[in-house]
């Protein structure tokens, strides 16, 4: 049974699909049909990047996924040469990774992985549906099943066993209480409060002027010199703004008041592209508090038959991306366990944690550059913060180097990679 049918519970449901006769995965919202934000994704207007790690585990998932999107329309491209970053208003020199970028939307992304799972004959998606609790044996010493209710009228609740229950409700999970309500230690959490708020615009094309041209976007990221960022992109169904703001800093959602904040920005090819563009509709945004990571693998007591994966285990700045792909990862962990029998939860959430740990610590490492930003900053979290901005300056004229960022924000390569000789002593040349 998997709790949540967006994108990580639609891949552990492919997981699970390996090794148990019957998989259903329940969900609140309406998952098939119109390709549209779902209500219960507040955060799907606004534009979602697939980093090159979850590119290349969904292409060996689904084969020809990526062939599958290109055909609807969907613009790929390197993410050394088709993306344009900047820090601090420069540019990080374009160079070739062969990382591929896949300009896809969250709801088409989304719902093309979903059909490739509902494809699969012993997978069922129960929809409109909510989940009111969990079973569990008398001792509460292992999870059975589901207490369920569907939406329509007059429906009423049904309990529906399960060898095996997956969280994957995302940041509303209620796993916490529930297993505080079993009799279970509180789980502890970790949070950074960057109180961030982002701002969307579609815009139709072809642009009046296109600073994109056959590229995919340019990306001012935010830094804590030039604290508002943006991404800047083009879709298969137009053009794209995305605005960042930090610490309360929030982009308005009314016309002027949006190109005002998209001026403000270093680079002024985006406002000159988008200040006589035609709007595909009102601006929307969302609100993002605080990152949030669950400490499963901490636990000294945990309930057999019960997992927990994605946001519903940690939930990242959604700035950089990594939501989906790290989802994507915590499939592959939860594929090796099940290879080797019933997953355990202990042994599954420490294998769970390392994968979280780089992500975790290159998101939060950078949050905790902004004066203001609240979380732990440890001595690892300092040295970070003083390395990563001079490794991003000298990446302005070094390729290499931004090669070697890339493929560490691109989660291929682990953030100690960025430590390696050959990568700091370009780093901290005297000449620099």
């Amino acid at each position: 049974m998997v709790l949540g049918g967006s994108i990580g519970g639609s891949l552990a449901a492919r997981m699970l699909a390996d090794a148990y006769r019957r998989v259903t995965v329940v969900d609140r919202d309406e998952l098939f049909g119109p390709t549209a934000p779902r209500r219960a994704i507040p955060q799907g207007h606004h534009i979602h990047a697939l980093l090159a790690r979850g590119k290349q585990i969904l292409d060996e998932v689904f084969p020809g996924f990526t062939e599958e999107l290109v055909s609807l329309g969907v613009p790929i491209g390197d993410f050394g040469t088709s993306l344009s970053w900047y820090f601090n208003g420069r540019m990080m020199k374009k160079a070739e990774t062969g990382l591929v970028c896949v300009a896809a939307g969250r709801p088409l992304l989304e719902a093309r992985i979903r059909g490739r799972v509902n494809a699969l004959d012993h997978v069922t998606y129960l929809q409109h549906t909510d989940v009111l609790g969990l079973i569990a044996t008398p001792d509460g010493g292992r999870v059975t099943g589901v207490r369920i209710q569907a939406r329509e009228q007059g429906s009423t609740e049904q309990r529906l066993d399960a060898d095996l229950v997956v969280d994957c409700t995302g940041r509303g999970t209620r796993t916490p209480r529930w297993l505080t309500e079993l009799g279970y230690p509180q789980v502890q959490e970790e949070q950074v409060k960057m109180d961030l708020t982002y701002t969307t615009m579609w815009f139709k094309g072809p642009l009046p002027y296109d600073p994109i041209g056959d590229d995919i976007a340019l990306i001012p990221v935010a830094t804590p010199a030039i604290r508002r960022g943006a991404i800047f992109a083009r879709m298969p169904d137009g053009y794209a703004v995305s605005l960042t703001g930090i610490l309360g800093d929030k982009p308005p959602t009314d016309h002027a008041g949006f190109m005002a904040y998209v001026e403000s920005l270093p680079v002024p090819e985006i406002h000159k592209a988008v200040r006589d563009a035609e709007p595909l509709g009102e601006a929307m945004t969302f609100h993002f508090p605080a990152s949030i990571r669950r400490r499963y693998e901490r636990q000294p007591r945990h309930p057999e038959g019960l997992l927990v994966m994605g946001d519903a285990a940690a939930v990242f700045n959604p700035v950089y991306g990594q939501g989906m792909t790290v989802a994507s990862i915590e499939s592959l962990v939860l594929r090796k366990h099940l290879a080797a029998g019933v997953p355990r939860p202990a042994a599954f959430f420490a294998d769970l944690a390392k994968v979280i740990n780089g992500p975790w610590d290159m998101a939060t490492g950078a949050d905790l550059g902004f004066d203001g930003v609240q979380g732990r900053r440890t001595l690892k979290v300092r040295l970070g913060n003083l390395y990563i901005p001079r490794l991003q300056a000298a990446a302005v004229g070094d390729g290499s180097l931004s090669t070697a960022f890339l493929r560490a924000a691109g989660l291929v390569d682990p953030p100690q990679a960025l430590m390696k000789p050959q990568v700091m002593s370009r780093v901290l040349r005297p000449n620099r």
